[in-house]
């Protein structure tokens, strides 16, 4: 989610499998839907909450968007682009760079997903946590 001065002002989840959209990663939705609501394409002043450490497209967008801040949960050692493989979010080659808090309720994080993949890989699983 994207927050502005204590509001909630856009919201994502991830919806790949359901738009067949390789970009509708729950941060892409986010940032659009803030965009959306603010009316600007520019996110100055807003900070991002997300479960997982961004992917490097996730990260740039977080970037061009000029986020104020970033704060995620668990590390993704597969494409974990604000810390674990890269850290585009602080790319000093950049045009704008991230406040990032990692690692908050990490654990917690993690479980939270564990328990949503396992259920999305049981046959008739919503992806809801059991």
């Amino acid at each position: 989610m994207v927050v502005r001065d204590g509001q909630i002002v856009g919201k994502g989840h991830n919806q790949v499998e359901r738009l067949g959209d390789p970009t509708a990663h729950a941060e892409m939705l986010a940032i659009s839907a803030a965009c959306s609501t603010l009316g600007t394409k520019y996110l100055d002043g807003c900070t991002l909450y997300v479960t997982l450490e961004p992917c490097p497209m996730c990260a740039g967008a977080i970037v061009w968007a000029k986020l104020s801040r970033l704060v995620y949960g668990a590390f993704d050692e597969k494409a974990g682009a604000a810390s674990t493989l890269y850290d585009i979010p602080q790319d000093g080659r950049l045009n704008h760079r991230v406040e990032t808090v990692s690692g908050v309720m990490a654990e917690e994080s993690a479980d939270l997903l564990r328990q949503f993949f396992l259920a999305r890989r049981t046959p008739g699983g919503d992806g809801a946590p059991r």
